[in-house]
């Protein structure tokens, strides 16, 4: 990493620029449905905050084999953190041959594995953001749940005054919010309850999140082990971990089981279907994701066939 002076933005910038090149064939993928992370031409792009202060951090892809990151803030510690979050978010450094050289054959999800090798799972800048769209996306259609995040980055999240993006507020910003305004922005009761307790924890910092350990929010009314295990996944980058309970899962998981399109298992059998693909669980619920919308998953009653793809994956949706 360089540091040098960038253009007058703040009081006293710096720039930080830093090449990865990658272990694994990757591809940069573009912005997130909450537009925090945004796509612009070549560049990907994110504003956000490293205790309080500010960073406006990019990556760009000049070729395959490198990733040239940039990050502009007046701090070059924060700097350089918002570089670190931005390559944790897009799985940059992930060396996915173990998993590739194990499953490429997998009988069921073998034929994506090698039909895309550049798939990564994208996770958020930090276990915060993933808490906070778990808690947002329960139980509801994705899409509403999108909406909800908007509203509440665009009320309560700062912006960059120069390039217009916005950052999540922070849980202490959550925790000061009544539950009452929380679902005026159409956050189910319940669920606005329960964020605004899970903003409370990890601002008094009785809950470390970087820290693994959820004892104190599976405590909490309405968080369950799907949620904890989207803020494992998503948030903390753990790949042993696969939302069992998630609802396209469920659906998945029973066509393959009994070749019915229309069936559905239980969220201890979702368990012990990814149980083989061991510390890998959560990128190979990912292939399944990927499989599944394609139309490449064998039905058990027809193995050398297909299943219909779309229709059974509902994206997003969250049981």
């Amino acid at each position: 990493m360089t540091a040098a002076a960038a253009s007058p933005w703040a009081d006293a910038p710096v720039e930080i620029r830093c090449e990865v090149r990658p272990p694994w064939p990757f591809r940069l993928g573009g912005g997130s449905a909450d537009g925090l992370l945004r796509r612009r031409g070549a560049s990907l792009q994110r504003w956000l905050h490293v205790g309080e202060e500010p960073v406006l951090v990019a990556a760009v892809q000049p070729a395959g084999d490198r990733v040239v990151f940039a990050a502009r803030s007046a701090c070059p510690h924060a700097a350089a953190e918002g570089i670190d979050r931005l390559r944790f978010a897009t799985g940059v450094d992930d060396d996915l041959r173990p998993f590739h050289d194990r499953f490429r054959d997998d009988p069921i999800i073998g034929r994506a594995v090698r039909a895309n090798p550049h798939l990564r799972v994208r996770r958020r800048c930090r276990p915060w953001e993933a808490l906070l769209a778990a808690v947002t996306e329960q139980l509801i259609e994705f899409e509403r749940a999108v909406a909800i995040q908007r509203r509440l980055i665009a009320r309560l999240g700062p912006r960059c005054p120069h390039s217009g993006l916005r950052d999540l507020p922070g849980p202490e910003v959550i925790a000061a919010q009544a539950p009452a305004w929380l679902a005026s922005i159409d956050l189910a009761p319940k669920r606005a309850i329960a964020l605004r307790r899970c903003a409370l924890e990890v601002a008094a910092g009785r809950v470390d999140l970087d820290a693994h350990d959820v004892r104190r929010l599976l405590a909490i009314s309405e968080i369950g082990a799907w949620t904890v295990e989207i803020l494992g996944l998503y948030g903390q980058g753990r790949m042993d971990v696969v939302p069992a309970g998630d609802l396209g899962f469920l659906k998945l998981v029973g066509r393959i089981r009994t070749g019915n399109p229309r069936a559905r298992v239980e969220e201890p059998e979702v368990r012990e279907f990814f149980e083989p693909y061991g510390e890998w669980r959560g990128l190979a619920g990912e292939y399944l994701r990927w499989a599944g919308a394609r139309g490449l998953i064998p039905s058990r009653a027809h193995p050398a066939r297909t299943a219909p793809g779309r229709a059974a994956v509902q994206a997003g949706t969250r049981w």
